[in-house]
């Protein structure tokens, strides 16, 4: 197999490990990018068959690449390697296109299993234990990527400023989604909403 592979971490020693380990399955890497930016103007010059993203950069969240990936491209395998073990921020990967999701306390041998399926079936979702998170979201609200997004950080008590700041959009963008979300759960405030969020098994 000779796949050409794009790794995204702000980490140094996260993509030197996956490195490795793609060299060791004799898959290609053709670039590596600590950063949003970076990311995509080397997935533009490089065209890669996979992309191997953090949801947490230093410039904005993976998220924003795994959307802008699928949307010029369905054929790209992009998996996802995040510290988020969280029902939220799989459910908004998998919305945003992503191919499979994959802890970073998982082996190694997981990444390499998901990104070998993924280059089979790039639009076929995997993560560990799908099945049971399909089955918590059989009465869970119909929330955007973005909203789910939003709702992930809920619980850390940001003010809707620090939530701006944090998802890199204005204020009166969170304020909108936070209407959105108080409305599909049926609740009036973030306390609310995280209580009902937690009940539905989203955290």
């Amino acid at each position: 197999m000779n796949e050409g592979v794009i790794v995204i971490d702000d980490h140094q020693s996260v993509r030197d490990g996956i490195k490795e380990a793609l060299r060791r399955n004799s898959i290609q890497c053709v670039g590596e990018a600590a950063s949003r930016s970076e990311a995509m103007a080397f997935i533009a010059q490089k065209n890669p068959s996979a992309i191997i993203v953090d949801l947490n950069l230093p410039d904005g969240s993976g998220l924003e690449i795994i959307t802008w990936v699928r949307k010029i491209s369905q054929t790209i395998t992009i998996i996802v390697l995040s510290l988020h073990e969280d029902d939220a921020h799989i459910l908004a990967a998998m919305r945003a296109g992503a191919s499979a999701y994959v802890f970073k306390s998982e082996p190694i041998t997981a990444l390499m299993s998901a990104l070998k399926h993924g280059l089979d079936s790039p639009l076929k979702f995997s993560v560990k234990g799908l099945y049971e998170i399909v089955a918590r979201q059989k009465d869970v609200f119909e929330l955007s990527t973005r909203e789910l997004e939003v709702i992930a950080l809920l619980p850390s008590g940001k003010t809707t400023r620090e939530l701006a700041s944090s998802l890199y959009i204005s204020e009166a963008t969170v304020k909108s989604h936070l209407a959105s979300i108080f409305r599909k759960l049926h609740v009036k405030n973030k306390l609310a909403a995280v209580l009902k969020a937690r009940e539905a098994g989203l955290y």
